[in-house]
């Protein structure tokens, strides 16, 4: 169970959690009661408001009206009383000339690649201003072969096209959306030698399988496509052109050679209206069981007799990119920064990808303006950040934290991340140093359906969803709601796993769920009658981050908690301990099969009967320095607790202790970085999470370690064990200079 004897001692969460108890003559609240009164002032039909006002028109990075919303919330924070500015940044985003995806055999068809406008829906059929359905960062190509399915089209499904006796290599594979970022299905498929990729939506993952059709329903409908960014996310995240460094100026010329994160093969999002004559023309082995979708038709791998034309040509351009940054300065430790930020960007209209984040994030500005208007004045510097090109790799914030490194690793303490926000449950990821922050936080604010805490509600939900009695137990006995580790997909990635700052991503949502991601149908009037339609979890959100920005910037000692990280350390290290073992076994058990004979049997008579191959075993591992350096982590979090507790409510008062104590406590998290970084994606500087080199968004914890026992690279797992225990000791170093911080007179 964790301790929480040291936000007692510090007194922050008496500030998170009091009421207001009623206001001065000035019109102030008491000490203790600016985040209550903070809870008080967001408001849904602001909210609402704002939403309309920035979802009204297609703002995709470059357009007329993404630097028009710019511009607008420049004017709303000037107006909530913020400094404001606006910083350009000058990326690649290549839009489309030609598209064409056409079957030549057994029949001819040429797919729509358009999404139809929807009676009753008037920002659908705004199509002058909409984007084409794409996959930014593809690369220009004009190939014919004959066409795969490949199911997700991650690594393990082209072993099992292995096994069926199907090779891509000279072919064109069609991969659904889902079991993997969408930018992971041509990576893949490039290296297996296919000579190009289109994805669809399968109606199983978010079509008609799932509920109604929009409008009637909340669900795709059959033209329906999701764009996106295919560009190599997990090498590096930002302009692909400038990797490491801001895109601070616009480049008199560029190359496409030096973009290392564009695809090595043309790739195409469709409709499943489309893709249904192509999946339809396939003939082959019956795909797996489970790789089969929701369409009428019977679910083949192929390869052929469909033959099928791709061809793209793109205009690779340089554009803007507009960051909005409003500044709140500190009054005691002005230089230390405590940010919150969301994108403002969208693929078209996107009511709920982003603003339906962006809006809380306004009126939060607003209420924080209301409280400084009032006499509050944060003891650390806050910042708001309105991001741009978020959708096309993160650019906004990438190109931002890269052009003031130096200065964010000096003054950076916390960033909080938002993104799309809807109806339901609040959800939490981040770094786990501040577990018991994110649960005080959550159980501050009232889920405005259910009226009892979000966090209470998270935590009877996941009791409901526990597939074991010892999981129910640990869920309910422990103190603090644990929370995800961060992969990729927001804009939390350049300050948590290429600086090492301390990040948190918060939202809420689970009962909107829809099938109008990146397309024409994430509007206003799909959002207004499918997800938040009151714009209370908006409010909820506001209020959510807003008691934590002033719980961080207004703590003396600052709320982080060594002992949860220790803990969630401990478990990633007997995972990746099993993990090694599991390969082992499974090796030994493939050789007992080949060894007496695997049955002669295939999933298609006309295929040739394909073996197993032999593996080379995974060898014994020496898990002893992370096993060590996990302990030490341990011990030093222990210390760190109980020398916390014993300095008593009286440490408060003495500031050159208390900025000893923070100074060790924010080291913890770069602690856990290598400037080296991460094996084969130096830009990747975490070696606890780090997106997965072929998951994408989803995260892998101990990444080094993990991925190397996964993709089997056995000589070089222990010296990423080694690695990896390094950073970990180096966390316990800071823990225990914190310690020491503490007991010094």
């Amino acid at each position: 169970m964790q301790s929480k004897s040291f936000l007692v001692a510090v007194s922050l969460f008496a500030s998170l959690l009091a009421a207001p108890d009623a206001f001065s003559r000035e019109g102030s609240p008491p000490a203790g009661g600016w985040a209550a009164a903070l809870r008080e002032i967001p408001e849904p039909p602001r909210i609402r408001e704002s939403n309309r006002l920035l979802s009204a028109e297609p703002h995709h990075l470059g357009s007329p009206y993404d630097e028009h919303n710019a511009r607008w919330i420049l004017d709303q924070f000037h107006g909530y009383g913020l400094e404001a500015s606006i910083e350009t940044f000058y990326v690649l985003f290549p839009t489309p000339r030609e598209r064409i995806l056409e079957m030549q055999e057994p029949v001819r068809f040429r797919a729509a690649l358009a999404e139809p406008p929807v009676a009753g829906d008037p920002t659908s059929a705004q199509t002058s201003q909409q984007l084409p359905t794409y996959n930014a960062y593809s690369i220009d190509g004009d190939v014919t072969a004959p066409l795969v399915y490949v199911n997700y089209g991650v690594p393990a499904d082209y072993e099992k096209l292995a096994s069926l006796g199907v090779d891509v290599a000279g072919k064109i594979v069609i991969a659904r959306y889902g079991g993997s970022w969408r930018g992971i299905k041509p990576k893949v498929a490039a290296e297996h030698g296919a000579l190009g990729c289109i994805i669809y939506s399968d109606p199983r993952d978010d079509g008609f399988f799932q509920g109604d059709v929009y409008p009637k329903g909340a669900m795709r409908p059959d033209q329906g496509v999701q764009r996106g960014s295919v560009a190599d996310m997990p090498t590096y995240s930002g302009d692909p052109l400038t990797p490491d460094v801001g895109a601070t100026r616009e480049p008199s010329r560029f190359d496409l050679k030096d973009a290392r994160t564009l695809t090595k093969i043309p790739v195409l999002p469709i409709s499943y209206g489309d893709a249904r004559p192509l999946l339809a023309a396939l003939g082959g082995p019956l795909a797996p069981t489970e790789w089969r979708g929701a369409l009428p038709l019977t679910y083949h791998v192929g390869p052929g007799p469909a033959k099928v034309r791709l061809k793209l040509a793109f205009d690779w351009k340089i554009v803007p990119a507009r960051d909005v940054i409003a500044r709140i300065p500190g009054s005691v430790w002005p230089d230390e920064w405590i940010l919150h930020g969301n994108h403002y960007d969208a693929w078209v209209n996107g009511s709920s990808d982003p603003i339906s984040g962006l809006s809380p994030l306004l009126e939060e500005a607003r209420a924080l303006g209301e409280l400084v208007r009032k006499g509050w004045r944060p003891k650390r510097t806050i910042l708001l950040c309105a991001w741009d090109g978020e959708e096309e790799g993160l650019f906004g914030s990438t190109e931002w934290v890269e052009t003031h490194a130096e200065e964010l690793r000096r003054k950076a303490v916390v960033y909080i991340n938002s993104d799309s926000n809807g109806r339901g449950f609040f959800f939490a990821g981040g770094s786990h140093t501040l577990e018991p922050f994110v649960t005080d936080v959550g159980s501050a604010v009232v889920d405005p359906e259910k009226k009892i805490p979000v966090a209470q509600r998270l935590r009877f939900k996941r009791i409901q969803d526990a597939k074991t009695a010892d999981e129910r137990r640990e869920i309910r006995d422990r103190k603090d709601l644990r929370i995800e580790a961060l992969g990729s997909g927001s804009d939390f990635t350049p300050f948590l796993q290429h600086l090492g700052i301390a990040s948190l991503n918060l939202g809420y949502g689970g009962e909107d769920d829809g099938g109008v991601y990146h397309s024409i149908y994430d509007d206003f009037a799909w959002f207004t009658r499918f997800s938040d339609t009151d714009f209370v979890y908006g409010k909820a959100l506001s209020q959510t981050i807003g008691t934590a920005l002033i719980g961080l910037a207004d703590a003396d000692v600052l709320p982080f908690d060594p002992v949860p990280l220790s803990d969630t350390v401990a478990g990633y290290v007997k995972e990746v301990r099993d993990l090694a073992k599991e390969r082992r076994d499974a090796a030994e058990e493939l050789d007992r099969q080949i060894a007496d004979g695997v049955p002669q049997a295939v999933a298609d008579p006309r295929l040739p009967f394909v073996a197993p191959k032999k593996e080379e075993p995974a060898p014994y591992f020496d898990f002893s320095p992370l096993e060590n350096a996990s302990a030490a982590l341990a011990r030093a979090a222990k210390e760190y607790t109980a020398a916390l507790a014993a300095a008593g409510p009286a440490l408060a008062s003495d500031r050159a202790r208390v900025e000893r104590v923070n100074a060790a406590l924010r080291g913890i998290e770069p602690a856990l970085t290598l400037e080296e970084g991460l094996p084969g994606r130096p830009w990747y500087k975490h070696y606890i999470y780090a997106p997965g080199f072929y998951t994408g968004y989803s995260v892998k914890t101990l990444p080094a370690v993990r991925e190397a026992i996964e993709q089997k690279q056995w000589p070089t797992v222990n010296s990423e064990i080694a690695a990896t225990a390094k950073v970990l000791s180096k966390a316990a170093e800071k823990v225990i200079e914190a310690t020491n911080a503490l007991r010094a007179p």
